[in-house]
């Protein structure tokens, strides 16, 4: 039998095209994006100002798309993880952060990972695939918390500039007045820096960014990731002095600290000085082991003297809380690598 199509992923052209192919008029596509990422329907039935009729022709061609999750895990520190079955049978992995005035939803673009950070379980799994459009949205809008998002971040498995298209489909729908209507200023694509996929998007979103950098020496930095070979962090840092970030958006250079690797106050100063100019926060993060990686976490007393370091400098820095540890989802820790061995236990 013929698979269906999803719905969900699709832009307001694609849309266009849907209502055209069923013989509807042209408003009707805004009323499917309207069912579709403005009501929480999971079927085409649920469509009520669309005729039976084409309701069924719709039936016969599309499904919806909005799957939910296979699992959930709680953290003792109210972290949420959710298990995700996408294509071809495999998994990804995303995280809700409650906080006292923000609901931050931290989602995947990609089943594994390319990049191989020394320090990251994703990249340790390998690559097994892009997520499509409609898995992305999925997961933001099949979560139990749906509703109460303040903020989503492309932080999970994955580089969101190496799956690009997927990526820009989603922001469109997340930003645009048809879709969930949401400002750019509540959306954070981190990279680990793809300068191809960096250009285009300073030149076309408006949604914050965040830069994985670790270390303001490209040796060091390619030590712990293999990325700055190709896409030096200077040439970031060229890149992004050329565009403002004064206003409609936010740039934040995320920040590992490892025990004795890049956390002296040296460090801090070259750091100071890669960035100087560029309005701008860090985050430094605490460490969290992975298997077989000779990596030791920072102590706090060199975290909080690396943040003030960076701060009399005139660089807002703060040290990030880590969240959701005990059920390995906090930075660095998701996989579904050990998943994928057991997936018949899902399917």
């Amino acid at each position: 039998m013929e698979s269906k199509t999803y719905l969900s992923g699709m832009t307001m052209e694609e849309l266009k095209g849907v209502a055209d192919l069923a013989g509807l008029p042209a408003y009707a596509s805004r009323q499917l994006a309207d069912w579709l990422y403005k009501k929480k329907i999971t079927s085409i039935s649920e469509m009520t100002n669309i005729s039976a009729s084409k309701r069924d022709f719709l039936e016969n061609h599309y499904e919806v798309g909005y799957l939910p999750p296979v699992e959930r895990m709680v953290s003792s520190d109210k972290t949420v993880k959710y298990l995700f079955l996408v294509a071809m049978g495999r998994f990804v992995e995303t995280v809700f952060i409650p906080a006292d005035e923000r609901a931050t939803l931290c989602v995947s673009s990609q089943v594994g990972c390319k990049m191989n950070c020394r320090f990251c379980m994703t990249g340790k799994q390998g690559f097994a695939g892009d997520l499509t459009a409609t898995e992305i949205l999925n997961q933001i809008r099949s979560v139990s918390e749906s509703d109460q998002l303040s903020n989503v971040v492309f932080m999970g498995m994955g580089e969101p500039f190496d799956n690009i298209e997927a990526l820009f489909k989603v922001l469109e729908i997340m930003t645009s007045s048809y879709g969930f209507g949401w400002s750019p200023k509540r959306i954070t694509v981190s990279t680990a820096g793809i300068l191809k996929g960096l250009l285009r998007f300073l030149n076309e979103s408006s949604c914050n960014l965040a830069i994985s950098i670790h270390s303001p020496y490209p040796d060091e930095r390619r030590s712990l990731m293999p990325i700055e070979t190709a896409n030096p962090i200077k040439d970031m840092i060229q890149l992004i002095r050329q565009y403002d970030f004064s206003h409609q958006r936010r740039v934040s250079f995320e920040y590992i600290l490892f025990d004795n690797l890049n956390d002296s106050v040296r460090h801090a100063k070259d750091l100071a000085q890669l960035i100087a100019g560029i309005p701008c926060r860090v985050n430094l993060i605490h460490y969290h082991t992975i298997p077989d990686i000779p990596l030791q976490k920072c102590s706090l007393k060199n975290m909080e003297l690396f943040r003030d370091t960076l701060n009399k400098k005139g660089i807002t820095c703060t040290i990030r809380t880590s969240r959701g540890e005990d059920i390995a989802a906090a930075c660095g820790m998701l996989s579904t690598a050990q998943t994928e061995k057991k997936k018949e236990k899902y399917q």
